[in-house]
């Protein structure tokens, strides 16, 4: 079953927690809104691919979606309960702990909301039976401890909790850079309020671009998709309940296996982590170390049998659609394979990019004669402002060339997205805003799915607007009394920028699970407002320019999952506001926990014994902020482009405005071609990425993607439609599992004396 339904006698005690919570939905009847699968066509596991487009086709639903998604609603389900408090609060407050924790440490373990379907599966079940029927409290305020059984809906909010909850952001990375590597402390009450309504406001984000994203089929976001399957798997809630118990095996085993499997490249044999054949043939040979090698080389011919460089190299595998894969690993063999080593070998690039003295993928700044760049010489003090004439001593600064050849494709893939919305997707997003002037659009749309939902009060705009202006209200006051540094008007130019990005950026995250980068081109901006500022200052600008965009991302992905599942939007509203303001202050408190007893190993002067907390991360992002922060907002875009060195890099805007017009006309004279497919924002999205440190996961990652995207979904589709998602979804579990053991046992030495137990070198 999908799930244990409760009697129609269930007594009003129970659902005391639902009571107190009536102002988010309003009470419906079974009748009024449950699906009636006797009035649709049914689909079972054992359905051709005909019938199914069949009852897709008729339902108004994208088959892919028909395939995953049940149209059968229980409103009925318990929802808010005390058991999604008690699951909500606990595993919120353990993910932004060890979320925060592995930032700093040597290497860090995700906390997977994948983990957490799982685990809050079975808590909740577990919990259904053994709390005691109780009711707390009198009257209207009173709640039963356990109110019924164990419900899907109930499921899904505490998972949305947790998925607001268990997160880390920009605002958090800026706060620790300053106080690690400039000595900035910020007030903590200003530090977290600063953190919780960047948040917050990206909700307002998401409210515009919810319309045009979330109640359209098309739009399937494959994140939650995958989830969607997986939660009618635990559920055993499939189209054939024969099949169900063979696919939980499925999960359990590819989950358990992966677990044990990790231990391997991660801790007994990391050889398995970057297979570099070719450097097996001359191990000793420099030129062959730097075309074979993952790690500081091309990458060419370099296998990877670790999960973690399949996931995280160019997006889950299980994920994206092969077209997606098929993008960024061209991306990846143009980028690598193509233009490094003819910046490398060749000398092209010595006269213009200095290729010669500066190391090809190095993230920092030097001078004209390849030494590396002081910094904190061209910084007055005390104003921490841009110092002219230090600067005119010193040198105009340097970067590597493969620095220079991301920050192009960074700024062709910004404006191409722009572009390419309007030539693609124009008339589709005009027509859907018309129907915005319907009280509630959702009744209008022809999908069997949102004609279910719209029998639930929708969020009203009201709500939205309030959260806009306490948000807005509250940042401004934190900059202003917190000594963040940020002028005022840029923080509006901010907002307004990070608003215009959600619809046409959410439009590809929802197609292709592609998230486009938007850093480097709000450090451009930033420091065409306000140059001469600290580095530290164009972080907090960037955390409110581009974390509202990326936390509003997240945002609308829980929302297409509530769709999916059919849970009433305010309480995914609920669910979400409630694990946001549960997640960053302990966010906050390990920042100031960590960096007050790990100073030492964090900044780089003193190395841990352990091995444990380096703050890699930081240091990481110390560099690559400093690098851009010093370019843009210190020195800042008027002298930064005014040599000729980086003058090449503003064609980048052109190519990036031209090269969707190019493909448009293409599809436009040959559309049997497919050039709609050739999504020119996520190829320059993948030249950009740096892929200088790490390049061992691209190749095995486009092999499984073949056999996965195209092979099965092609011709095996109905393995793929029940294992795909679910299989993926196994993989990312029981790799987070495996890295969490380590960092279990980091958290022990960090309050014991423990000593750490190294795994010595034999291979």
């Amino acid at each position: 079953m999908v799930s244990e339904r409760l009697t129609d006698t269930t007594t009003d005690d129970k659902r005391g927690s639902e009571d107190a919570l009536e102002s988010l939905s309003v009470k419906s009847t079974k009748e009024d809104l449950a699906y009636s699968p006797e009035k649709e066509p049914s689909l079972t596991s054992g359905d051709d691919e005909e019938k199914i487009e069949q009852v897709a086709e008729a339902e108004g639903l994208p088959v892919i979606v028909r395939e995953i998604v049940s149209l059968e609603d229980r409103p009925e389900d318990l929802t808010i309960t005390f058991r999604f408090f008690l699951l909500g609060v606990s595993f919120s407050v353990l993910g932004a702990f060890i979320t925060q924790l592995s930032w700093f440490r040597t290497t860090s373990a995700p906390f997977s909301i994948l983990f957490v379907q799982v685990a809050t599966h079975w808590l909740g079940h577990w919990l259904a039976k053994i709390l005691p029927d109780w009711t707390i409290g009198v009257g209207k305020y009173s709640f039963s401890l356990n109110p019924g059984p164990f419900s899907l809906k109930e499921h899904v909010l505490i998972t949305l909790c947790v998925a607001s909850g268990n997160q880390n952001n920009l605002g958090e990375i800026a706060i620790a850079t300053a106080d690690i590597f400039f000595e900035r402390v910020y007030h903590p009450a200003a530090a977290i309020f600063f953190m919780i309504s960047a948040i917050t406001l990206s909700y307002s984000f998401a409210c515009i671009a919810r319309n045009f994203l979330i109640y359209e089929p098309e739009f399937i976001f494959p994140q939650a998709l995958m989830q969607t399957q997986l939660f009618r798997t635990l559920r055993k809630d499939t189209f054939d309940k024969s099949a169900a118990s063979k696919q939980l095996r499925t999960f359990a085993i590819v989950a358990f296996g992966i677990y044990l499997w990790e231990f391997l490249p991660e801790y007994i044999f990391p050889f398995l982590s970057s297979l570099a054949v070719i450097c097996w043939f001359a191990p000793h040979n420099p030129t062959a170390k730097f075309v074979g090698s993952g790690i500081g080389g091309m990458g060419f011919l370099n296998f990877s049998l670790d999960w973690a460089n399949f996931s995280n190299s160019t997006g889950s595998v299980y994920l994206m659609p092969w077209w997606t894969q098929v993008i960024t690993f061209t991306s990846f063999v143009v980028t690598m394979w193509i233009i490094v080593p003819i910046i490398h070998f060749k000398d092209w690039f010595v006269g213009l990019w200095n290729a010669d003295i500066i190391p090809i993928f190095s993230q920092a700044l030097w001078t004209t004669e390849g030494k590396a760049y002081n910094v904190t010489q061209i910084i007055s003090i005390p104003s921490y402002t841009f110092n002219e004439t230090a600067y005119a001593i010193q040198g105009p600064v340097r970067i590597s060339p493969y620095y220079m050849l991301t920050i192009f494709a960074s700024y062709a893939s910004y404006i191409s997205v722009f572009v390419y919305i309007v030539l693609f997707a124009g008339p589709k997003l005009l027509a859907t805003f018309k129907q915005l002037r319907q009280r509630d659009s959702r009744a209008s749309r022809s999908d069997k799915l949102s004609q279910i939902m719209s029998k639930y009060p929708e969020v009203p705009l009201l709500w939205w607007a309030i959260l806009f202006v306490l948000s807005f209200v509250t940042i401004l006051i934190t900059i202003i009394e917190g000594g963040f540094g940020v002028p005022i008007w840029t923080f509006v130019i901010a907002v307004l920028f990070g608003a215009l990005c959600v619809v046409p950026m959410g439009y590809i995250f929802a197609i292709s699970n592609y998230q486009v980068q938007v850093g480097v081109f709000n450090e451009l901006l930033f420091g065409y407002m306000a140059p001469g500022l600290h580095p530290t200052v164009s972080l907090f600008y960037r955390c409110i320019a581009a974390e509202t965009w990326y936390r509003a991302q997240s945002i609308l992905l829980d929302m297409k999952l509530g769709h999916y599942m059919m849970i009433p939007p305010r309480l995914v509203f609920f669910s979400q506001v409630f694990g946001t303001f549960l997640g960053s202050p302990i966010n906050y408190a390990v920042i100031r926990w960590v960096v007050n007893s790990k100073r030492p190993y964090l900044d780089g002067t003193l190395t841990d014994p352990n091995g444990q907390y380096s703050g890699q991360a930081a240091k990481s992002y110390y560099v690559c902020m400093l690098t851009s922060s010093t370019q843009y907002g210190l020195i800042g875009p008027k002298i930064l482009f005014a040599d000729s060195t980086y003058t090449p890099l503003l064609y980048g805007f052109l190519v990036g405005a031209v090269a969707p017009m190019i493909l448009y006309i293409l599809h436009r004279r040959f559309p049997k071609a497919r050039f709609d497919l050739w999504n020119v924002t996520i190829f320059f999205g993948g030249v950009s990425n740096w892929w200088g440190n790490l390049s061992t996961g691209p190749l095995s990652s486009i092999i499984v993607g073949f056999f996965s995207q195209f092979y099965l979904f092609r011709y095996r589709h109905e393995i793929w439609r029940k294992y795909n998602y679910l299989v993926g979804s196994a993989l990312d579990t029981g790799f987070n599992l495996a890295v969490l053991c380590p960092c279990a046992q980091s958290i022990f030495i960090f309050f014991s004396a423990g000593k750490q137990v190294k795994m010595p070198t034999w291979w």
